[in-house]
């Protein structure tokens, strides 16, 4: 008796290997399947989220771009509201070689300065790239010119500005220039 017992115990591997490779071979299936299924299931997610981020950005180019036409309007017509309006609240105008200066009160003073004291009476930004996703902040790199009463220009230069989208749309909420030209 002991062995046939012995004879099936050596020839059990026989008969369970080969079940239990056609069902890891089927779970092996099965898994890679699922694999592709989520891989799928991501990348179209990913595609969306990549659209949407996309359809952020233009937005906010476009009101970029909205918003720096009209800005030298306001020195043009003499308009300070117009200036300040292309601010967010809480911004700054950080000048070179000297204090930021920040809020409504600070954008009214840098108009002032610009309007009384330097003559600008015209502009233009050259927008070159705007960085970011498009959801709060956007970051804009650029040139400009400053143009007196003469429409001559007699300054130009570079600029950052970090944009803030607020409740009344995008705003410049950070502003960075320097010139060109040295005094």
């Amino acid at each position: 008796m002991l062995v046939p017992f012995c004879t099936i115990l050596s020839s059990l591997p026989k008969i369970i290997l080969p079940y239990y490779s056609f069902k890891t071979s089927v779970m092996k299936t099965i898994i890679i399947l699922l694999l592709y299924v989520v891989i799928l299931i991501l990348s179209l997610l990913s595609n969306k989220c990549f659209a949407q981020l996309n359809n952020n950005l233009e937005e906010a180019k476009k009101a970029i771009a909205e918003s720096n036409a009209i800005y030298f309007q306001a020195f043009e017509k003499g308009d300070s509201s117009i200036f300040i309006n292309r601010y967010a609240k809480d911004c700054c105008i950080m000048l070179p070689n000297a204090p930021a200066m920040c809020g409504e009160s600070g954008a009214l003073e840098f108009f002032r300065i610009a309007y009384y004291k330097i003559g600008l009476r015209n502009g233009k930004f050259i927008t070159t790239n705007v960085y970011g996703d498009g959801n709060e902040f956007v970051t804009e790199e650029g040139t400009w010119q400053s143009f007196d009463a003469n429409n001559n220009m007699f300054d130009n230069g570079k600029f950052l500005v970090l944009w803030k989208k607020t409740a009344n749309g995008w705003k410049m909420f950070r502003d960075s220039f320097s010139s060109d030209h040295s005094n």
